[in-house]
């Protein structure tokens, strides 16, 4: 029975898993949308949900707590001025997390981590005259 038992170990250490979440969820803030394995990304939701729950709140506290995790300037600036404005009228999930299939090489199962309201942008065909 898995009892109290809450999260993934990943395979990995305790250091290890904690930098990996951290880098998972620095991606996520900085490109919208990340391509990654299905546990990882479960895992890094939840992580990447209590940033943006920070980013809402505002303040210095909640902003200095957010760049103790996040250990960037930059992400933390866009989180705080960028992303948690956006979902200001929503109360919760704030990140989806879309399956893809097996990855060629070892067969993990694959996923898209987004934030819900992520537009994908087509590039343009360059016209030859």
């Amino acid at each position: 029975m898995r009892h109290l038992v809450a999260h993934r170990k990943l395979r990995r250490n305790q250091g290890h898993r904690k930098a990996l979440l951290r880098n998972l969820v620095i991606s996520l803030i900085e490109h919208e949308r990340i391509i990654t394995t299905v546990a990882k990304a479960k895992e890094a939701r939840s992580l990447a949900e209590k940033m943006v729950t920070l980013g809402k709140k505002g303040s210095l506290h909640h902003r200095r707590l957010a760049l103790r995790f996040l250990t960037k300037k930059a992400p933390t600036k866009k989180l705080f001025d960028e992303i948690a404005p956006r979902f200001s009228e929503r109360d919760g999930g704030y990140t989806r997390v879309i399956k893809l299939g097996p990855r060629k090489g070892d067969g993990a199962e694959m996923a898209i981590l987004e934030f819900i309201d992520y537009e994908f942008k087509k590039k343009e065909k360059k016209k030859k005259k």
